[in-house]
């Protein structure tokens, strides 16, 4: 928290006929900054992201923005892909010469939902959502074109904690190994808690591997509850791991909603920072006003030159929680 600034009240990336969410932001051969983002039309409604998405590119001079639409970069391409029909929450990173954009994806039986039709015949929300794959797409430009990998990064595996989904992931690269570690989130079943979960690649298109049978945070309440976390975002600090994840319920950072700041040596054991809050849902912006978001979600640091320098997080407006009048990708500089 102590590393926060004002925030810009025009950064960020925003489009009024579309919901606007989850950003992560590269530098890219042209010297500007790529954010690639989530989108659907407002004309389906909020709740239809899991049919809908699709990721876009967004372009700014500087870091803060504002970001300008440029392209779709992962559209729908078709029902038999195991994302065909929707892709979400991108993190985008540089391997040597290329860039990985990592996803999840997926696709369901029915047609997809339009203006006119919001719910067509035989409908399933929650099948699109089981479908949840982590996806990856791989170019030698931020420009594209992006070459998808037909197979998940990795599966869920039944009988596990990680049985329904594999979602939300958040890549770090060790360029001194070239290993790829690879943090996602799961559930045991359709319901809470959210737990995360980490693998590594030896390369982009190799197996992923687990490095723990067990989600890789143990937070528990007294009566044995896991504490529910989510929307990881990890990244390569030189000599470890950092990151910070979402604090569903507040117990562990002290506001519901809030980020946590991690590190581990080894990307399985995970710690807290003495100062545990990475950040809060309370904005203060450059001209002096706050306030308070009813969501702060799926938080991206942007790190040049080993540093932390911006904040991005989607958050929207409207009249109580999940229900939205905008949404959009908002950007907090970082002291460094």
């Amino acid at each position: 928290m102590d590393k926060i600034l004002p925030a810009p009240k025009n950064g960020g990336f925003r489009d009024d006929n579309y919901w606007i969410w989850g950003s992560s932001v590269i530098k890219g051969e042209d010297g500007k900054y790529h954010m690639f983002a989530s989108r659907w039309s407002k004309d389906v409604g909020f709740g239809n992201w899991v049919t809908n998405s699709e990721i876009v590119r967004a372009v700014a001079d500087t870091p803060v923005g504002p970001y300008k639409f440029q392209e779709v970069v992962l559209p729908p391409r078709g029902k038999a892909f195991f994302d065909g029909m929707c892709t979400h929450n991108p993190r985008i990173v540089k391997y040597k010469d290329k860039y990985l954009l990592y996803h999840f994806g997926t696709t369901y039986d029915f047609d997809m939902p339009t203006k006119e039709n919001r719910k067509p015949e035989g409908y399933n929300w929650n099948q699109a959502w089981l479908n949840k794959r982590v996806g990856l797409a791989i170019s030698d430009s931020v420009f594209g074109p992006w070459e998808r990998v037909d197979k998940p990064v990795i599966e869920p595996r039944e009988g596990h904690w990680d049985a329904t989904i594999t979602s939300n992931p958040s890549p770090a690269v060790d360029p001194e190994t070239g290993k790829i570690l690879l943090m996602y989130k799961s559930s045991a079943t359709p319901k809470p808690p959210l737990l995360l979960g980490v693998a590594m690649a030896d390369s982009p298109t190799g197996e992923y591997k687990r490095l723990s049978e067990e989600p890789v945070f143990r937070f528990e309440t007294p009566d044995n509850n896991h504490i529910d976390v989510e929307d990881p975002f990890i990244w390569w600090a030189g000599d470890k791991y950092e990151g910070v994840i979402k604090d569903r319920s507040g117990l562990i950072c002290g506001e519901e909603g809030g980020g946590v700041h991690i590190w581990s040596k080894d990307g399985v054991t995970w710690n807290l920072f003495d100062k545990v809050k990475a950040y809060s849902r309370n904005i203060l912006w450059e001209d002096g006003t706050t306030t308070h978001q009813n969501h702060f979600e799926r938080p991206f640091v942007l790190v040049e030159d080993g540093k932390p320098t911006h904040l991005f997080a989607a958050v929207g407006s409207g009249p109580k929680a999940w229900s939205f009048e905008n949404t959009w990708n908002m950007v907090i500089p970082l002291k460094h």
